[in-house]
């Protein structure tokens, strides 16, 4: 791994950090020689040789002033918000967030210091210690240059301090000349490319900097103090932006019938009243308001997509979509560009004739869909039909939207489970097979059906596959061996999908007997690829769509098509061959998933490995087929059934849409030309889908192709036509109307940083299949930083170019995005393997809003600090050590992980009441069950994690952590705010980098 070489080498995981004295890892605070959260944010806290630890004279410490100066108020035009120049001054405010460069909590108070002298003339940063000798004082922060004139007697400050109206502190005359981020004094950009303070002896660095030969106390001249750190407090907050917009826009149900507009945030609970456009629920776009020309476009850099979810589930106060019945005709649609009625429609020639929305188009109106207009031009039946008054709708296709022109049949689940060693050693076996036989009573079922219209079927396999007769006139069920995995073929047709109330006997008698049949095998060799293929093949033989759902345990490495080599090299990492990791081995799989995909065969995959198995390649069928991925590394039935068990249960019931294709259509000007997610495209319009479920997304990007116009607008309809559960093949419509913009301002007030990220994460990780991950981090960054530039040049008021100034709806940019390039796929730590990479590169791929943003910025929960009879969710502090107290207990959630982090210094009562232990030392690390007590606390903690887990798509396994143990640097890692140990930039740090850079540009 390519790092710099006097960084101090990274521990493996779960081993503890080692302790540098006078360091503290998430900042420059903490005690020497302690890892305990610093008592104040950023401020070294020890002792610094030479400098006197009692304030200097005339300086007391009574508490602030009550007559301090108000701070000052004046507006941002243009909804921005401004950040200071990083301990520099020039504040300036926005209207809903200021930011002052404000004292930490836990420096020492101001004093009665007379503060007349600042107003008067230029503030300067003065440390403790004797005056200065020098009439000028120069001050490095942040890698910048400030100089001023010495104020005498100035109190010392944590980290900046409250200007008082009139003052400021002054930088060098015009803007500093332009920087490469890797000549920065103070910051540097790393070899391996990450952001942080630069490793070696830097100007003005009191304590020992990381990397350093020896630490402690040492001979010599006394030394400054560290450079003043921005204050974490003074930066744009997650926790406060989605709190303010709970508070304003929570309450009300959010109507889609005005153009344009911005939804609440994901992370807000609200309603959706649908008076015309999509639900946000159903589509969600990284801006609301599209430039008018291409040139707009580029000039801001802000992409322009759709995350598409076109079967979302809907909370139960939100109706499901209306089913529209056209009969023979089939639903209306536009006879040049295909697209389906909608409430864009413009009916003309009193209502004879209806000019089309996306291209303009005049088609005559059918005489069994006429209908006289109202005096406004509109439809007098316009409230009476969803498609001509709803933003989502579905019509029942007709058989011409069918294959060979024919009906489909109802869809079938084939159960493929791999009984090798690994397998039937771990109790996985005897585990499903007993899940299965309750399971299969509630496989989904069309609105008021009594059974479900699925078929099911069994295979087993290890080197060779096993198929089951479970014919409901058999007494006891069949077994059939194919040995020729390399020429697959289905044994039998009759027997093999059968209806489950039918034939429950035999299939009840088979899962009984799967477990004994295998338990004393020696086979560890497993095939992959003719198992897929054999699912297939039955789903053709049975001409229906159909979903496999595969259980495996290690590297197909037998003789057989699709068999796979070890290649897990770490060497690779920080390579130009990188890449490859991500690649799958070889081609064969790609063109099983195309055959999967012809047939409307979907392929769901549980993973159970003990070491190396390629997800990269077993990954692709399932990526190509609209299916999902399930991982459980080292499963133990013990630690890990609930879990499996949850995943599997959800899987099985979830409603999916087979054999899909979708395709979005956009009014002139815009076209759809790149598309993301779990799916399969033969041409360049249309996603195939072999099935798709309610969790899974489409994110489609769009860029210009002529002039918008302001007046109009621009629309989207995404239309998906698929077979449900029940064998009824449907088209399902989502239409949203855009605004357009001929203002930078009207694009910039009108996005959403949460879609953007998604977007962004999702580019990214596509990226690293091709280009080398340092290449697709740069990208990230110079996009955000052209992004955030155009709007500083062109909407945002003239200032010092010292202030970084940030469009209030992206002012959480930086955060998020600082998170992504942190994330496993782009900066690993010694501890993420090649498996779980490639599993996480394919998770966000088709991952929601929703879930990209709790996964990309985890959520932290005090649970002590609210009351708890209180039953709504308490509310999150910042992902960082900083906000952690030893005497409290947290819950984190990233989507995926669940951790309950208890401090050493927790009361014994809350011990009690939680674990059933007396104190802190006898709980157990790493427990992943909390006790059942009969305590208002216990029952608090425990609805709140099954509350988490509802909300979530995936199972999230709980792992208890102490402070000071092993466990406490796995948690570490999802405190993204803070530096990382494989090198990624604290939030503090991004954000002065990425003010460097957007200098940079402005230069």
């Amino acid at each position: 791994m390519n790092v710099n070489q006097s960084a101090p080498p990274v521990p493996p995981f779960g081993q503890p950090q080692p302790v540098y004295p006078g360091y503290h890892q998430s900042g420059y605070g903490g005690q020497p020689g302690s890892t305990a959260p610093p008592t104040s944010y950023g401020a070294y806290n020890g002792p610094v040789p030479g400098y006197q630890q009692t304030p200097p004279p005339g300086v007391s410490r009574a508490p602030p002033s009550s007559e301090a100066p108000p701070a000052s108020t004046a507006q941002a035009p243009c909804g921005q918000a401004a950040y200071g120049q990083f301990g520099q001054g020039d504040v300036q405010n926005g209207p809903s967030s200021t930011v002052q460069m404000q004292r930490f909590p836990g420096s020492q108070p101001f004093g009665s210091v007379p503060l007349a002298p600042v107003v008067s003339q230029p503030a300067v940063l003065q440390p403790f210690g004797p005056p200065p000798t020098s009439a000028q004082v120069t001050a490095q922060l942040a890698g910048m240059q400030i100089s001023g004139a010495v104020a005498p007697a100035l109190p010392p400050v944590g980290l900046g301090y409250a200007l008082p109206p009139g003052s400021q502190m002054t930088g060098p005359p015009g803007p500093p000349p332009p920087m490469h981020s890797s000549q920065q004094p103070g910051y540097q950009l790393q070899q391996n490319g990450s952001f942080g303070p630069a490793r070696g002896p830097q100007p003005n660095y009191g304590s020992p900097y990381p990397g350093a030969s020896t630490f402690g106390s040492q001979p010599g001249p006394p030394q400054p103090l560290p450079p003043k750190r921005l204050d974490p407090d003074a930066i744009p907050s997650p926790i406060q932006v989605i709190e303010d917009d709970r508070n304003n826009r929570g309450s009300e149900p959010f109507v889609t019938g005005v153009r344009g507009q911005v939804p609440p945030l994901v992370t807000t609970n609200f309603l959706v009243k649908d008076q015309g456009n999509a639900s946000p629920r159903y589509i969600r776009c990284t801006s609301y308001n599209i430039p008018c020309t291409s040139d707009m476009a580029k000039q801001a850099q802000v992409p322009l997509a759709a995350v598409i979810k076109p079967l979302a589930r809907l909370p139960p106060e939100e109706a499901s979509p209306y089913v529209v019945d056209h009969g023979e005709s089939g639903p209306l649609r536009c006879n040049r560009c295909k697209a389906y009625m909608c409430p864009f429609m413009q009916f003309i020639e009193g209502g004879r004739r209806f000019q089309c929305c996306f291209c303009s188009c005049i088609n005559d109106v059918p005489p069994q869909y006429f209908q006289h207009l109202d005096h406004t031009g509109k439809r007098v039946d316009a409230y009476d039909r969803p498609e001509l008054s709803l933003g989502s709708y579905e019509f029942l296709a007709t058989v011409d939207y069918c294959k060979n022109n024919k009906f489909p049949s109802p869809p079938a689940f084939i159960f493929m489970i791999d009984v090798s060693y690994n397998a039937i050693r771990s109790g996985l076996v005897r585990l499903l097979c007993e899940e299965l036989k309750s399971l299969l009573d509630f496989l989904p079922r069309e609105g008021g059906a009594e059974e479900s219209a699925i078929r099911v079927g069994f295979v087993t396999y290890n080197k060779v596959l096993h198929f089951y007769n479970v014919k409901s006139s058999l007494a006891q069920p069949q077994m059939m061996v194919v040995s020729d995995v390399a020429d697959m073929f289905v044994p039998l047709l009759d027997g093999f999908l059968v209806n489950v109330s039918e034939s429950r006997a035999v299939i009840t008698s088979l899962l009984d007997q799967i477990p004994e049949m295998f338990a004393d095998t020696r086979e560890t060799e497993t095939v992959f690829a003719p198992v897929i293929q054999a699912g297939m093949e039955a789903l053709k033989a049975a001409e229906c769509a159909g979903k496999l759902f595969l259980f495996h345990t290690s590297l197909p490495i037998a003789e057989a098509p699709g068999k796979l080599k070890n290649r897990d090299d770490r060497k690779l990492i920080n390579t130009d061959k990188e890449k490859t990791l991500f690649q799958p081995q070889t081609g064969a799989y790609q063109t099983l998933a195309k055959e999967c995909v012809a047939q409307g065969c979907c392929v769901d995959l549980f993973l159970f490995p003990n070491q190396y198995v390629d997800v990269a390649t077993l990954s692709v069928v399932p990526q190509l087929t609209g299916g999902s991925v399930y991982k459980y590394a080292c499963f133990q039935v013990e630690n890990d059934q609930e879990r499996f068990l949850s995943d599997l249960r959800r899987d099985v019931q979830k409603v999916v849409g087979f054999d899909a294709v979708m395709r979005v259509r956009t009014s002139t000007g815009i076209r759809a030309v790149d598309f993301f997610g779990a799916f399969y495209m033969s041409n360049t319009t249309d996603v195939e889908l072999a099935g798709l479920d309610g969790d899974k997304t489409v994110t489609v990007e769009f860029k210009h192709d002529d002039r918008l116009n302001e007046e109009s607008g621009a629309l989207l309809q995404c239309a998906l036509l698929y077979t449900s559960c029940a064998g009824q093949r449907r088209l399902r419509i989502h239409n949203l109307a855009l605004n357009c913009c001929t203002q930078l301002a009207d694009l910039y007030r009108n996005c959403e940083t949460d879609t953007l990220i998604n977007y962004m994460a999702k580019f990214a990780y596509r990226g690293v299949l091709n280009s080398p991950v340092k290449t697709v981090r740069d990208t990230l960054i110079t996009q955000c930083a052209q992004i955030l530039a155009c709007y500083r040049k062109n909407c945002a008021s003239p200032s010092s170019a010292g202030q970084l100034i940030l469009p209030e709806c992206m002012k959480l940019l930086p955060v998020y995005l600082n998170c992504v390039l942190k994330s496993d796929v782009l900066q690993p730590g010694a501890e993420v393997t090649t498996d779980d990479r490639a599993y996480v590169r394919q998770l966000v791929t088709s991952m929601d809003v929703a879930e990209t943003n709790v996964f990309f910025y985890p959520r932290l929960l005090p649970l002590t600090k609210s009351p708890i009879e209180s039953a709504t969710e308490p509310p999150a502090v910042r992902a960082s050590e900083e906000r952690l107290s030893n005497g409290d207990i947290y819950l984190l959630e990233n989507g995926l992980n669940l951790f309950l982090w208890v401090g050493a210094s927790v009361q014994q009562g809350v011990v009690q009441s939680l674990f059933s232990v007396s104190s802190f030392s006898q709980i157990t690390s790493g427990l992943s069950v909390l006790p059942v007590l009969d305590n208002p606390l216990s029952k608090k903690v425990r609805g709140l994690i099954d509350s988490l887990r509802a909300q979530r798509s995936r199972y999230m396994k709980l792992i208890v952590v102490k402070q000071e143990d092993k466990l406490e640097m796995l948690f570490k890692h999802f405190l993204v705010e803070d530096k990382s140990l494989s090198g990624g930039a604290s939030y503090v740090d991004f954000l002065c980098h990425m003010h460097k850079e957007i200098r940079q540009l402005l230069s």
